[in-house]
């Protein structure tokens, strides 16, 4: 089997300890450091470049949601996994927005956690299927896809097309020129689905688009 390589961030030490003695007791991991805050644990990418990052969503100095933001602006190809106890509907929609590879509660079994990682280490998505409603997670592995498209297709004709547009990596100008609109008109509409995608920016906008067309395996 193939030894995955981690990096490790909790800003509790005894869940740190925990995290650290779950996976060393696994001949396939390889924990290549532990670290307590943002900062360190962005710097602990960049020099180690692992093939997964396991922290939690709200650490201090950078935020769990800036880690998986300079990930992807740097072109890092570790895959970043949230180990969280609760965080906001709006923050989870962000995270898979952003290209988050895995989110998994703090209260699942060791067992769990590890199967979790191996599965991401392979290329599996790791998203909770049911953050758009209140039911508790059923392991339906295709819910979280049908609820992915179910937020999309909350955008109108238009507005979807200015997201595959964003996509692609085109300006507000070039948008507004290849429409036939002003680029004020773009600005509206982008706040729009802002609004109804519970994202901040074109960025997070980008990465949802790549998430819907990518075909990634999602799977809990």
């Amino acid at each position: 089997m193939r030894c995955v390589s981690v990096v490790i961030a909790d800003r509790h030490p005894v869940v740190l300890c925990g995290l650290n003695s779950v996976l060393r007791a696994e001949s396939d991991f390889n924990v290549l450091a532990s670290c307590r805050d943002g900062t360190t644990c962005i710097q602990a990418i960049r020099d180690f470049s692992p093939d997964l990052v396991l922290l939690d969503i709200y650490m201090p100095g950078f935020s769990g949601l800036e880690i998986l933001a300079a990930t992807k602006l740097e072109h890092l190809c570790t895959r970043v996994v949230f180990l969280t106890a609760s965080v906001e509907r709006s923050k989870i929609v962000t995270a898979i927005a952003r290209g988050a590879y895995g989110i998994i509660r703090k209260d699942a079994t060791p067992q769990l956690l590890v199967r979790s990682l191996r599965q991401v280490a392979s290329g599996v998505r790791l998203l909770p299927p049911t953050i758009w409603d209140a039911d508790p997670w059923n392991g339906n592995e295709c819910y979280a896809r049908g609820a992915l498209n179910n937020l999309l297709a909350t955008l109108t004709e238009r507005e979807r097309q200015i997201m595959n547009l964003v996509a692609e990596g085109l300006s507000n100008k070039d948008v507004a020129r290849q429409l036939n609109v002003c680029d004020g008109t773009i600005k509206v509409h982008l706040h729009h689905i802002y609004q109804k995608l519970a994202i901040h920016n074109r960025t997070a906008l980008a990465a949802l688009a790549a998430s819907h067309h990518d075909g990634m395996p999602i799977a809990i």
